[in-house]
């Protein structure tokens, strides 16, 4: 989807932030000194100009970035302004061609490239008009509030832009339907099968009682700053908006989705049935694993990673005394009452201890400790039955607000404590904090190149620190190692049921099939991540195709340093260009094994 129609779906949902930046090029002004060639000029001109229009075009993306300037707007949705932004970046594109790449230095060589890489991306995408479908089941307009989990609500002013918010949701509500009626017209539509999700989402919206609106959370609880009878304007305020504008917007929103939308969708899941599919697939894949791997080659590696890792879990099955089939043990770890907590707040508890556990073995595995915290919280209500089991959001650009691990406390009795681990290396530390607030830290870089995100690089070290567990100590329990391996094979069989899905005619349920008979995931999870795999091809492609480049290096620094290999320099090593193509990061690693080896 155009990355500035995606991200207003996606912050709107209060989902990972990842999943919104992996879909252009983030701008940012570069904080270096002011560089000395007339080239070096013109390319950090072009990138503080990028950086400011992508704040102004994209509100709520500012949001997340802690910028405020625009707190009191959406993004403009329109196809005016849709086409405005792509004229803008194929604009951005030729501006940076028209600058010499040999006249710059070899730093500004690498932020040329990875900028031209994104850049381009955009422009090529531009022709599959993702934009047509604004919404998924993940998240969307269906529920905006969730950018209100970024917002300060420190000020009367940060109500009052929350208010103005609320007054342009009809607006928004009516240039969504648009492209949506678009998308009709033109073929280009989800698949039914996801889109029937999403009413339930929408009925979240339609309130009697305005205090029960979700937009209206933020006036349930006010700072010690703002007075009593501030508060009692705002609230008063905040019932008239929503009792007038939003609900009865989105009532109308409701009718239309049911009535006209949902019985357009498409019945077909595949992305190669979309105008263009085949080679919009071909695309996706390319995008989001940064390589020139067909679908043919990744369906191939993933068969072979799951071959593997079903060895290793059989080794597990045999040293815990199990019986039985590896399906059976399967079978035991999603069903036993053992491996599960009874109450949303006893999961909750759980994963906060596990994080506190985790935090004092970083130092075993990296010379290089972030400054910025990380809290933990869970995944709001109304998108929890829908989304998948956590995710990251990362701190403000300036420090202003922490990064937080999100978890999803929905169906306790089907969050397996097995899991919890690995999952909290990836989504926490030393995963994705490390990965984005050590990128916030880097000095002498552009800051588009500090929080800018490639998934097949940031997914790739997510699932990469799964595996520093073991370095770390923290897989003692064998039962936690078969965690660690069940989530190996979640990304391994991503490779086989994502393509097989969208370019081998694989359906649904066989889909389905082959997870479930592959990882003892439980099926609410099992669904909900082929449906996310069905609505956003491909990008469940890079985290394996990630891991496995880096796992890969860090093996060749090994048998090329010997006695010399330092994993904590090598961890911060991989860390210290900040995301990059995969290519970028393997010529960045060559140099550090050769820097080494000189040492």
């Amino acid at each position: 989807m155009l990355r500035h129609a995606l991200l207003a779906a996606v912050v709107a949902a209060g989902l990972s932030a990842p999943l919104a930046w992996a879909q252009a090029p983030t701008r940012t002004p570069s904080t270096q000194a002011q560089p000395a060639s007339s080239a070096a000029q013109a390319l950090h001109a072009l990138f503080a100009e990028e950086w400011e229009r992508g704040m102004r075009e994209n509100p709520e993306e500012a949001s997340w970035r802690g910028d405020k300037r625009y707190n009191d707007r959406w993004t403009d949705m329109s196809m005016a302004a849709i086409q405005q932004r792509m004229d803008g970046d194929r604009q951005a594109l030729q501006r940076l061609k028209a600058i010499d790449r040999n006249a710059l230095s070899e730093a500004d060589r690498l932020n040329y490239d990875v900028f031209a890489w994104d850049l381009e991306k955009a422009v090529e995408r531009q022709k599959y008009r993702e934009y047509l479908r604004p919404i998924s089941q993940r998240g969307g307009v269906q529920n905006a509030e969730g950018i209100a989990e970024v917002l300060p609500f420190a000020s009367v002013k940060d109500y009052r832009d929350w208010l103005a918010r609320m007054r342009a949701l009809p607006a928004l509500l009516e240039q969504n339907q648009a492209l949506m009626r678009e998308g009709i017209a033109a073929g280009n539509t989800p698949p039914r099968v996801l889109m029937e999700r999403v009413p339930a989402q929408i009925q979240s919206q339609l309130v009697d009682d305005p205090t029960k609106s979700p937009f209206y959370k933020p006036f349930a609880k006010f700072p010690d700053a703002i007075g009593e009878a501030d508060r009692v304007a705002l609230q008063s305020e905040a019932k008239q908006v929503i009792a007038e504008s939003v609900v009865p917007a989105y009532r109308q929103f409701d009718a239309f989705f049911k009535n006209d939308y949902l019985p357009k969708t498409r019945e077909s899941i595949a992305a190669v049935d979309l105008p263009d599919g085949k080679a919009y697939y071909d695309f996706v894949a390319r995008y989001f694993t940064t390589t020139n791997l067909t679908a043919d080659q990744i369906h191939n590696i993933g068969l072979k990673e799951v071959a593997r890792i079903r060895g290793e879990m059989g080794k597990v099955k045999a040293e815990v005394g199990f019986k039985g089939t590896l399906a059976q043990f399967f079978d035991h770890l999603r069903t036993d009452p053992k491996f599960f907590y009874k109450t949303p707040q006893e999961l909750f508890t759980g994963y906060e201890a596990i994080s506190k556990r985790i935090d004092p073995e970083l130092v075993k595995v990296f010379k290089t400790i972030p400054r910025l915290p990380y809290g933990v919280r869970p995944i709001p209500d109304n998108i929890a039955p829908d989304t998948t089991t956590a995710y990251y959001q990362p701190g403000a650009v300036d420090g202003t607000r922490a990064g937080f691990y999100y978890v999803n406390l929905y169906k306790p009795e089907v969050r397996p404590k097995w899991e919890m681990m690995a999952l909290s290396l990836h989504e926490a530390v030393p995963g994705h904090h490390f990965q984005f607030a050590r990128g916030m830290e880097l000095p002498d870089v552009p800051m588009f190149r500090r929080v800018g995100y490639f998934v097949a690089y940031g997914e790739g070290w997510g699932l990469y620190a799964e595996r520093l567990g073991y370095d770390m100590g923290l897989y003692d329990d064998p039962y936690d190692r078969m965690g660690q391996l069940a989530y190996d094979m979640w990304r391994a069989v991503r490779l086989v049921v994502d393509t097989g899905m969208h370019s081998k005619g694989w359906s649904r349920d066989q889909a389905i099939a082959f997870f479930m008979d592959n990882a003892p995931k439980t099926r609410q999870d099992v669904v909900n991540e082929i449906d996310r795999y069905i609505g956003w091809p491909g990008q469940a492609l890079a985290y394996k195709i990630g891991q496995l480049k880096i796992s890969e290096l860090r093996e060749k620094a090994t048998k090329q340093l010997g006695p010399k290999f330092d994993l904590r320099a090598f961890n911060d090593a991989v860390l210290e260009t900040g995301s990059v193509p995969l290519e970028a990061l393997e010529a960045h690693i060559d140099a550090w094994i050769e820097a080494q080896k000189a040492a």
